[in-house]
Order: C-alpha cells, then structure tokens, then sequence
C-alpha cells in the first residue's frame, strides 16, 4: 500500500513537481510552477495512507501532525509534513535535494549577496511567505560559502532540506528531532561546537532570537529565516518576539550585527516557470540609526530612492520587471505593497 506512494512521490518529483499533496479520500495532487495539477482519478484509501503514516514513524491514532525526512527506494530523501484536516489523515512532501542551484539558476544577484557572505559575523535575514524559495535561497548562500571559503557551517533545520557536500567548507548537518531536541538547544549548543557560520532554519521565539544575535555579536555569521512580507516587515517582526522590557537592548543588538535582509516572493513569468521578486537592504550608516529608532519610514523611503545598488524595494523591483516584460503588469500590481503606489511609479510619478 505505502509503495504506491512511493512510486507516486518518484514520478511526480521527476516530473518536476515541487510538492506532492496526499489525503484520505482525495485524488493525489502536485504542485509544478506554482499550480496545483490533479494526479490520476483515484482517491488515496485510509489504509494506504496511514500504512504511509506509520512507515514514516507516526501514530495516525494518537498524533495530530508531524515534520520529518523520509527516504523513498532509488535513495530520494523527502520533507514530509503529516497532518490531519477535518478528521483526515494527509501528508505533503517535498524533495531534499542534493543539488544546490546558484545565485544566477535563481535569478538571485549574487553581487549583492556574496560580499554579505564574506563576513565573519553578523546576522543575515531571508524572509517572505511560506513557498517562497527563502531555504533555496540560504542553500545556495551556504554553496557560495563552500566554494570560495574554509569555514565550519552548521545547520539547524526541522527538516534538512538540501544536503551538502563538503567542499573548501566542512558541514555540520542537524535535524530537529533526530539530532537536537528544538532550535533553541541546538543554538545555543552549536556556540560550542567551533562554528563560523550558523544556519537557523527559522526564527521562531524570543530565545533563539536573542541567541542568534548574541551569536552574531561574538563573532559568528548567523544565517536565518523570518516569516514575513518584506525589509520593514521583517525588522517589526523580529523585534516584537521579545519582551518590551527586552527591546532596547535587542534593538541596539539588531542595528549593530545586522548584515541585511532579502525578502522575496515567487511570481510566475511571461515565458513560463518562475520569477524571483525581491526587496534588499544593506545596513550600514543611517540605517543602523533608523532600525534603532523603528523608524520604518526612513527605511522605506530609502529603499525606494534607488540611489545605491545595495538596496531596493519591491515597488522598485516589480517595476522593472515589468519595463522588462518579465511579469505581467496585472501579476505585479497584485504583488506590490501598494497597489496605487505601483500604478503612480509605472506612470513615471514619483
């Protein structure tokens, strides 16, 4: 019973689906290119599923859902996400790769981001929605670090998402659950383990925050995720996980170690697969000031005036995109922070 899934999860990732989508009594589903597609006509049986949930390690009668890798014959390594929806036992999987595209595969500006890379210590934040590409992206800044520099990286991931191969770099791989108890513990474990790089899958609370920062203050370059829109979103987002009693000083911390800050968005292409939406920034001078104060106007008018390479603005970005016939001028407006704002700078209005 579980084969069939197996054989389904190895056809549809050859296919070049990015996540499969199982549950009892549905037709099997694939994401490719953004889009849902419907795999076959038939629904997915209760046996087939829960004999899936129990290969996976997991009790369909007692847990509600659960993060972990699984390995599919022929060697392929999947995310797996089990869960339950309306009673339901479904699951998404997507594949861990080994193959690590680069910034250029992306359509990521390597020129902005390696010169960050090249530090010794501070924190590095890529942010946007789920399904976005920001553990892609971290993969192929972590490539980029084992390619040209003789560091010690460690991952704290829940799960592992691409597997490294050591290069100039040597990897230091942890998956929550099956090497660590939970990000905090492997954070703070990981200070004594002789890192020069740390990669945390997520932000997720108050402790690994101040963690990461701490980190990135004693000398470690801290690579990290946030769920969030875009620079000031991101800004806002991680200050408010700590206590106001502890803000000024997490304040003072992010200004002072902050590296910059990617924020991105998936939109589809004129031409077909994906185009990567970006909003940048670099802290340095003024800006050190302005995260200090939160004052998010500064940084957004600076985003947007264009007057360094370091820094721009989604506005900025989905506007040239569009001059450059790459996203449709519909798909853009849509993925703007202000619609309006978007109209008035195709128009040339400032």
């Amino acid at each position: 019973m579980a084969e069939f899934i197996d054989q389904l999860a190895g056809h549809a990732f050859q296919s070049g689906a990015i996540d499969l989508f199982l549950a009892e009594d549905q037709i099997p589903r694939m994401r490719v290119d953004g889009d849902i597609q419907i795999i076959g006509e038939t629904p997915l049986e209760f046996e087939t599923i829960s004999t899936f949930w129990k290969r996976c390690g997991a009790d369909p009668d007692t847990e509600c859902e659960r993060d972990l890798s699984y390995q599919i014959p022929g060697g392929q390594r999947l995310r797996v996400n089990l869960y339950h929806t309306l009673g339901n036992l479904a699951a998404v999987l997507r594949p861990i790769e080994d193959i690590v595209p680069s910034f250029d595969e992306l359509g990521i500006p390597g020129d902005i981001l390696s010169p960050w890379l090249q530090r010794r210590s501070g924190l590095i934040l890529v942010t946007g929605p789920t399904g976005s590409g920001k553990s892609t992206t971290l993969a192929a800044c972590l490539q980029w670090i084992n390619q040209h520099h003789r560091r010690h990286i460690i991952t704290i991931e829940d799960p592992v998402e691409y597997l490294f191969r050591n290069e100039l770099s040597f990897f230091s791989q942890r998956e929550i659950r099956s090497d660590t108890e939970n990000f905090a513990n492997a954070l703070r474990a990981s200070l004594r383990q002789s890192p020069d790089v740390i990669l945390l899958g997520e932000i997720r609370d108050e402790e690994s925050a101040l963690i990461a920062l701490q980190a990135a203050e004693t000398g470690h370059l801290v690579l990290a995720t946030l769920h969030c829109s875009g620079v000031n979103d991101t800004i806002e987002r991680l200050v408010h996980l700590f206590h106001t009693s502890h803000r000024e000083s997490a304040l003072s911390l992010l200004s002072m170690h902050l590296v910059g800050v990617l924020s991105q968005q998936l939109l589809p292409r004129k031409a077909g697969g994906l185009f990567v939406a970006l909003e940048h920034l670099f802290n340095e001078g003024a800006t050190r000031k302005w995260i200090r104060e939160q004052n998010y106007g500064e940084l957004g008018d600076h985003l947007n005036r264009g007057d360094s390479p370091q820094n721009c603005s989604f506005l900025r970005y989905l506007v040239a995109a569009t001059e450059q016939d790459i996203v449709d001028k519909a798909v853009a407006r849509s993925a703007a922070p202000n619609p309006q704002d978007f109209d008035r700078a195709v128009r040339g209005i400032s």
